[in-house]
Parts: structure tokens; sequence; C-alpha cells
């Protein structure tokens, strides 16, 4: 049976899975979870994970979610998948993992609270935090001056001194990206002071090019569906102050 991989795209780590399976030539079924729609609370998608979040897979009779779980059973189980993305070397798979617990706790809860508390909110139906915002902000930059003076020292291209991606390099990097649909200026103002994670940002989309700028087309759309919404509130504010 073909690999089953449920996702939307507009979450990071689905990004990452979808990338991963096209660049390695992992033969798959996509199934779109919608998670603005709550399709990922149906009793239809709970069977699959009852956590009710994507990414999750079906290979099989298994049953996987979290993504980091599906990315290393992936590059474990399929023989197309090059050594470089999870290497046979104990000591190379036992640093990627280390980068990607720190990943879970540290770069995602900044970059994914920033953004959620400073532009998805609304369309979510929820409220934004600006208390929230600041303190996730505080951590995505943390986190930032970590991956640039630490994960990412030395001149190698990808992390943990190597000059080919990892599965760690690719979650890492779909993780920042969701930044993309920030105003312009504060993503400016945040990336600015980390000019190598900025390299790395681009190292890992050129080698997973043509599938990584394929896969993330939905986010740049949204983005450019945000940009008009900021533009069209800017130019009511005026109207109904002058109404007063």
């Amino acid at each position: 049976m073909k690999l089953k991989v449920y996702t939307d795209r507009m979450s990071q780590p689905s990004r990452a899975i979808i990338i991963f399976c096209k660049v390695n030539g992992i033969q798959f079924d996509e199934i779109s979870i919608i998670l603005s729609k709550r399709q990922q609370l149906s009793p239809e998608f709970k069977e699959i994970n009852p956590l009710g979040k994507v990414p999750a897979i079906v290979d099989g009779r298994l049953k996987l979610f979290e993504s980091h779980a599906i990315l290393i059973y992936l590059a474990s189980a399929f023989p197309s998948v090059l050594d470089h993305w999870y290497p046979n070397d104990l000591s190379k798979r036992a640093k990627i993992h280390s980068v990607m617990d720190w990943h879970h706790t540290n770069l995602r809860p900044g970059a994914a609270g920033y953004v959620m508390n400073t532009v998805l909110a609304p369309h979510l139906g929820l409220t934004l935090d600006p208390q929230a915002a600041a303190k996730a902000e505080k951590l995505l930059t943390q986190s930032l001056s970590t991956l640039e003076t630490f994960w990412l020292k030395g001149n190698a291209k990808f992390l943990l001194g190597s000059n080919q991606p990892s599965i760690a390099d690719l979650s890492l990097v779909c993780e920042l990206m969701q930044l993309q649909v920030l105003e312009e200026k504060d993503r400016v103002r945040i990336f600015s002071p980390h000019k190598k994670v900025e390299e790395w940002i681009e190292n890992t989309r050129k080698a997973t090019m043509p599938q990584f700028d394929e896969v993330h087309k939905v986010l740049f759309n949204a983005k450019a569906r945000f940009e008009k919404l900021r533009e069209m509130r800017t130019v009511a504010k005026p109207g109904l102050q002058s109404k007063m």
C-alpha cells in the first residue's frame, strides 16, 4: 500500500514532511487536513492521530504522528533516502536528535508563538495577544542567536558542521519560513542581526529545489492575502476616525 501523508501545507512540519518525500522520491498520497476548518478534530482523522494534529502518516499498518518521528522513520524505512539526511553513524544521528529536541522547546514556540500572535490569530477566529507576542519574540531572538553561534558555528553550509542537509536542517528551516508572513519591517528586524542564519536558510532551500519553492507556494499566497487585509485595515481606520 502507498504511504499516506496527512498534512496542511500551512503547517510548518507538514511542509517539511512533504518536501522530504518529494526530494527523496518517496511515493505517497497527500491527504489534506485543513486546520482552519478544524478537520483535524474529525472522528475520521482522530482514528489516524488521536491528538488531532498534523502531520501524520499511515504506512501499511503503522500510524505515526509527530514530525520528527516521521522524518526519522521515513529516512530509515525508504532505501531511496541518501545517507546525509539521517546518517548511519550513530554519533551523527545523536547530534541530529539533539538539534531537533532543542528545536521543539526553543525555536518552534518562539517562531510559531510570534507569528500566531502578530498575524495568524484573527484568521483562525482568535484574538491577538501582544504580551504573548513579546514573550515569543524574546525566545525567537534567543533561538536565532543560538543557531548563529552554536548550531551553525564554523564555515559549514548546514547544521552541525555538515556540508549536506539533514532532516534537522529541513525541519528547522521550514519552521523559520513561516516568518515570511510577517510585515516586511518586522521580518527584516528579526533576521538582520543573523546573516549566517539567512545564508543557511538559502542553502537548505537550494539543496531541496524545486520542491522547496513548490511546497511553500501556499505560504507566499497567504502572505499576499495577509498584506492585502492589512492594507484594507489601514485605509479603513482614518475613515472611522473622521466620523467620530
